[in-house]
């Protein structure tokens, strides 16, 4: 119901959508005349004043014009890729908390997969991960309301709120028939660590690295730099296994960074916007560079975007060998364009490159040693359920594979079993980490392979 008076002079209301009207189709005609019909993208938006001022004048309720304008533009965005949205305000201001790494909410990340809202990574330690959720379970229903193809802000504005308000789920797994839970949660700030580190007892560091959020690199600094410490009177850090599973990515400038920490020169990535005009490159420079230590990186169905970034490039150049299995593919380069009032539109305007010139958008990367993760349960539920870039609705083409010369170049999973706070003994942690052990054992032939170069 609008809160607005029912005696909101209905005849000025009218009057003004009537302008609105005009003004739209003078414009219209005024750009088609100038353009010449069929050349002009703007030849309909007569239509759209006359729904609008028809709205305005009949509709049998009083309407807010602000949700009329926000409900045509997201309309008009959600036409595209479904990486580009029109944002409202408090949308907005959702994306922001992200970027920060905190918010009010249960701890999941969350997408669509067949129509279905699928948990992609469910954050440790948060309400969903004590309830038993696991990434690759379908929400049902949010409070009572249906799920089944809700837009994704719709899903942020309900699963957020204040911390300690409740909320109640509705949860059905994949490969357990017929199967489905009512979790009854409190909201919590969650406050997401971008990065967790281990040092492990041959001296190998183990980083985890959850989502590129802003100062991401700055925490991995801090974690090689304690490790190093730690390991000074033992010789030092030995090699890196760099966990990126289920990183759902982030932003650009935080993937180019952590690139640049283990690069000393070349390309990092590179953009490319309509008709493949190049929009920016990322170089790597030898300032800060870490020791070449022999350096492994984690990968599965959920790696995406600047976390593809990063095992791109650090593949390319040959700093690192991936182990897992193919990558998202979410190649492409949303840029934000802040509006008068708070509201905002993300909207997809480049695809990214890898150093050598090969788009993931839609493909993915594939690892150098592919490696399920053998755990019965989450082996089954990642074949039913594995959710990547090219089986969403209305995805990007790749842009090719085609190299291109570097010289000419010019800037929303399988289940979560990771080291919890209480770090279990190596050999447990393995046990339940078939493809970190895989990792592990492939770390160690690298450093044996380099010890005997020498």
């Amino acid at each position: 119901m609008s809160s607005r008076p029912s005696e909101r002079r209905p005849v000025a209301r009218w009057a003004l959508a009537l302008g609105s009207a005009l003004f739209g189709a003078l414009l219209a005609s005024t750009l088609v005349h100038a353009l010449g019909r069929d050349a002009s993208p703007f030849r309909n938006l007569g239509i759209f004043a006359r729904v609008l001022a028809h709205v305005e004048s009949s509709y049998v309720e009083d309407t807010d014009q602000d949700a009329l304008i926000y409900g045509a533009a997201k309309g008009l965005v959600d036409t595209l890729d479904p990486h580009s949205a029109f944002l409202t305000p408090e949308e907005y201001r959702q994306l922001a908390d992200d970027t920060e790494g905190r918010f009010g909410g249960i701890g999941v990340e969350i997408d669509f997969h067949e129509g279905w809202l699928t948990v992609v990574s469910v954050f440790e330690g948060g309400p969903a991960h004590r309830a038993g959720v696991r990434s690759g379970d379908r929400i049902v229903a949010i409070d009572e309301a249906d799920a089944y193809e809700m837009r994704l802000p719709e899903v942020a504005r309900r699963l957020r709120g204040e911390p300690g308000t409740r909320i109640r789920l509705r949860i059905a797994r994949r490969g357990e028939k017929e199967r489905s839970m009512l979790l009854d949660l409190r909201r919590e700030l969650i406050r997401v660590h971008a990065v967790q580190g281990r040092v492990l007892p041959d001296r190998n560091l183990y980083v985890r690295v959850k989502a590129f959020q802003e100062n991401a690199t700055q925490e991995l600094r801090y974690v090689l730099d304690s490790a190093l410490a730690k390991t000074a009177a033992r010789g030092g850090l030995r090699g890196l296994l760099l966990d990126l599973r289920d990183n759902g990515g982030g932003l650009l400038e935080e993937a180019v960074l952590m690139s640049d920490e283990f690069l000393d020169k070349g390309v990092i990535v590179s953009t490319r916007g309509k008709d493949r005009k190049l929009l920016s490159v990322a170089r790597a420079s030898a300032r800060g560079t870490r020791p070449r230590w022999p350096m492994v990186v984690l990968v599965n169905e959920y790696t995406a975007s600047a976390a593809e970034i990063v095992a791109g490039a650090l593949r390319d150049h040959k700093r690192a060998v991936l182990v897992g299995t193919r990558t998202f593919g979410k190649g492409s380069v949303q840029n934000v364009i802040e509006f008068e009032g708070g509201a905002a539109l993300k909207l997809t305007i480049a695809r990214y490159f890898t150093p050598s010139g090969r788009s993931i958008q839609a493909q993915g990367i594939q690892p150098d040693v592919r490696v399920e993760q053998l755990d019965p349960g989450a082996m089954a539920k990642t074949k039913e359920t594995s959710l990547r870039e090219d089986a969403l609705e209305g995805h990007l083409q790749g842009g090719g594979r085609k190299e291109m010369p570097n010289a000419e170049l010019p800037r929303e999973r399988s289940e979560v079993r990771r080291t919890p706070a209480a770090s279990p003994s190596e050999e447990e942690w393995f046990a339940r980490d078939f493809q970190a052990r895989i990792a592990h054992q492939t770390l160690k032939a690298l450093q044996t392979n380099a010890e005997g170069g020498k």
